[in-house]
């Protein structure tokens, strides 16, 4: 399923790699962002602009710049996540975490440095000024106070608080949500999409992002060190309100079913618009994946 992207995928790593290196820049800021660039991942984000392009009849290719500026927002923000003040994580994609090996200043800093190169990059891409500027609300949108920003102090100020169903989900909806949104959102503006197919595609994307996330509660509690690439039982450690801890991993399980025929549903809504298999298929791979 995977396979007929990895060359765009491996693009995305190139493509960030060479604006790196670009110019004059601080060897040790260049080697701790590409640590965290280079460490894996699922690169979910980018795989899911890759298929929205293709369900729309568009060129890959031409998804590469976008996709890799959200794989550096996105790193990015596992980096930040990842430092003692926030999750205080050790471990990342199977691998010490950026501050662990460079220190907590150098860490933001190289946080810092793909938030900011991420917008630098579209400056340099290849689409019209008018699709630039596109991209760039919907990537700055999706990351900042409007998006995951928000999502991410709304987390903070619900640890050790007694939070229910719906703060949880208006948390992720943001948190994880908008940068799951993101992909979806500017492959249509690539593809130069309606605003009806858009606006659906952006339901569906929501809808995605949610399952994600609960599906990544339900592997903090039931993968392993070796499969996620990081400890487990992080969230009941932070004393996190998770969808485990609200409704135990039988109740999160039935809510992942729920939640994956509400995203199917919504994609089905565009079965005479799209190709919709290519999303159906990242649906898939959202429920299954073990890490």
């Amino acid at each position: 399923m995977i396979n007929s992207y990895q060359k765009y995928l491996d693009d995305v790593d190139k493509h960030i790699k060479h604006h790196l290196s670009l110019n004059d820049v601080s060897d040790r800021i260049k080697e701790s962002s590409l640590y965290s660039i280079s460490a894996g991942g699922k690169k979910i984000r980018p795989l899911l602009l890759f298929k929205t392009l293709r369900a729309l009849n568009h060129e890959l290719s031409n998804g590469v710049p976008m996709a890799a500026a959200i794989e550096m927002v996105h790193t990015y923000s596992l980096i930040h996540d990842d430092l003692p003040a926030m999750d205080n994580d050790d471990y990342r994609r199977g691998k010490l975490t950026n501050h662990k090996v460079y220190g907590e200043a150098t860490a933001i800093l190289a946080g810092d440095n793909l938030l900011t190169e991420s917008i630098h990059l579209l400056t340099l891409a290849d689409y019209s000024n008018d699709v630039k500027v596109k991209l760039i609300e919907t990537l700055t949108s999706a990351a900042g106070q409007n998006g995951m920003i928000s999502g991410q102090m709304n987390d903070i100020l619900s640890t050790n608080a007694s939070i229910d169903y719906e703060t949880l989900e208006q948390i992720h909806r943001h948190k994880t949500g908008k940068l799951m949104v993101a992909p979806v959102i500017s492959a249509a503006i690539i593809a130069n999409q309606n605003e009806d197919v858009i606006a659906t595609l952006q339901r569906f994307a929501e809808e995605l992002g949610l399952l994600f996330q609960i599906k990544d509660d339900l592997l903090d509690v039931q993968g392993t060190k070796e499969e996620i690439g990081k400890e487990v039982g992080t969230d009941e450690k932070n004393n996190t309100t998770t969808y485990v801890s609200l409704f135990g991993i039988e109740g999160a399980t039935d809510l992942l079913k729920k939640k994956e025929k509400e995203t199917t549903e919504l994609l089905y809504r565009l079965k005479d618009e799209i190709d919709i298999i290519h999303l159906e298929d990242i649906i898939t791979i959202v429920v299954n994946r073990t890490k």
